[in-house]
């Protein structure tokens, strides 16, 4: 499926950064970049354009994938809140939740109704806070590779800022539900919230998103302009990088309000679909 395939065809000339998701965009059930999305990004990089990431995993859980596809360029983590280059450890970017939101954000996670159904993380220091240890957070943090830490009561971690808090349940229902209410309980001023995956509600500062993130690194930290620029994601976390892109491309496999968005649709991630749109538009 694509639109205005002419036009994407004349601003492919003009793309020098390709910003990609990692989840459900380049990495799907294995948890590993398949060998064709690798060559794909190879033969894109031996055109002379970059490539990096952008992902709402911690930067620790991120790192493999930014040193498989070989980037030189700084690693955007937790939706953008996290930007570092991994060659120089210079953090160029680091928004957080106030600690007075993450408190309120706790308690109403905590009401009787909701507290068995949840998983609670907080993200602080690029370490994984949880009360307990669930199945759900488990298997988390087995895909992540990362080691989660129980506190018993998060209150107790919060002696710094929080950059991400997470609320986890199997029940999207659930999920929905919470992203509706806590939509019209804060602004987009106050708070950024999106969810990465159906079962993933996630909480950054309100300036946080992948397509600030992009847009910093392509002109403040690159020069380039967003014709410069194509991204490629799969989920309502990715729709802001789409946005902003020069040619946004949607997965196969995303939801249809992120496909709506999107200037074309590439196959989903089991078929390889990141390297179908390489091959289409920059090879």
């Amino acid at each position: 499926m694509q639109k205005a395939s002419t036009d994407n065809q004349a601003a492919a000339k003009d793309i020098k950064l390709l910003v990609l998701d990692i989840d459900g965009t380049i990495a799907g059930h294995s948890n590993t970049i398949s060998e064709p999305v690798k060559q794909a990004i190879v033969a894109a990089q031996a055109r002379g354009i970059q490539v990096a990431i952008a992902t709402g995993r911690m930067y620790r859980s991120a790192l493999r994938f930014h040193q498989d596809i070989g980037s030189t360029l700084p690693l955007m983590a937790y939706q953008g809140a996290w930007i570092q280059d991994p060659l120089t450890q210079k953090i160029y970017r680091h928004w957080v939740v106030s600690r007075e939101i993450a408190h309120q954000l706790l308690d109403y996670f905590e009401q009787p109704e909701l507290r068995s159904l949840l998983s609670v993380h907080f993200y602080i220091n690029d370490q994984l806070y949880v009360r307990e240890l669930t199945k759900e957070t488990k298997i988390y943090a087995e895909r992540s590779g990362i080691i989660a830490i129980p506190v018993g009561d998060l209150r107790q971690a919060l002696t710094n800022e929080p950059t991400k808090i997470l609320a986890l349940s199997d029940d999207t229902d659930v999920i929905d539900k919470l992203l509706g209410n806590l939509r019209r309980q804060y602004t987009p001023a106050e708070l950024y919230l999106t969810t990465s995956v159906a079962t993933f509600f996630e909480a950054t500062n309100a300036s946080v998103n992948k397509g600030t993130a992009i847009r910093y690194l392509a002109e403040e930290l690159l020069g380039l302009q967003l014709a410069n620029v194509m991204a490629i994601g799969d989920n309502f976390n990715d729709v802001e990088m789409l946005e902003y892109a020069g040619l946004g491309v949607a997965m196969g496999n995303a939801p249809s309000g992120v496909q709506a968005i999107a200037q074309w649709v590439a196959p989903s991630v089991e078929e390889n679909g990141a390297a179908v749109a390489i091959e289409k538009f920059l090879l």
